[in-house]
């Protein structure tokens, strides 16, 4: 069972619990998500089923019923690559946050594994991600040489993960694993302090994208 706890302020309240037998509480968008298990456990799948050639885009699964706007998400995520998966996929798998009612705009936060212990010390600053849908994604960040969006991670494929992500207003921070420090801190996410909207989960080109243990915690 798979259970979804929502904190505000200091008095705990369990708005919603689910389980891996009731995908009814998600929305996939230009995704599929099911059920599998792995290693005895039952997780969420998550792979893109459309726009495949087209990165940084709304390929999705949402919770439904949730109105998010500061606060705490956690999620394990591990990811592999598809058998199709073209030779420049990396793995990329991460979560959403703060996605609108018809899924046109949000924040998002994912690593890529396979360049987690390369060699390769390009590939290795590009470890993982922030973007804002629409328009402020890899590549725009990359067009205009602004760097800050990225950083190194020490994660490969079919490795669980821990995520956390920590919301406040305009700024995010993201830690991976039990590291004390964040991997990446945002200073000025692109939709600015009042945004607010849906959490989910977050799966690109080329990835089969698992997630387990997702929690969130809303402050306000």
């Amino acid at each position: 069972m798979n259970e979804i706890l929502f904190f505000r302020g200091s008095q705990e309240e369990t708005l919603m619990k689910t389980s891996y037998e009731d995908l009814n509480d998600f929305t996939p968008v230009h995704t599929s998500i099911t059920e599998e298990e792995i290693d005895g456990e039952k997780v969420f799948r998550v792979i893109k089923t459309d726009k495949i050639m087209q990165f940084d885009e709304n390929t999705l699964v949402r919770l439904n019923h949730l109105d998010f706007h500061n606060g705490i998400i956690r999620v394990k995520i591990l990811s592999r690559l598809l058998p199709n998966a073209p030779d420049f996929a990396r793995g990329f798998i991460g979560i959403v946050f703060r996605v609108n009612q018809n899924n046109s705009e949000f924040e998002s936060f994912y690593i890529r594994p396979t360049n987690g212990m390369t060699e390769d010390p390009v590939r290795r600053a590009h470890g993982c991600q922030y973007f804002s849908y629409p328009g402020y994604t890899f590549s725009y960040f990359r067009e205009f040489q602004i760097t800050e969006y990225e950083a190194p991670i020490h994660n490969q494929l079919n490795q669980w993960v821990q995520l956390k992500a920590v919301i406040q207003d305009e700024k995010a921070q993201f830690y991976l694993d039990d590291e004390k420090a964040p991997v990446l801190e945002v200073k000025c996410m692109k939709h600015g302090k009042d945004a607010h909207g849906s959490v989910g989960f977050f799966s690109e080109i080329g990835t089969e994208a698992f997630f387990k243990d997702f929690e969130v915690v809303c402050t306000d």
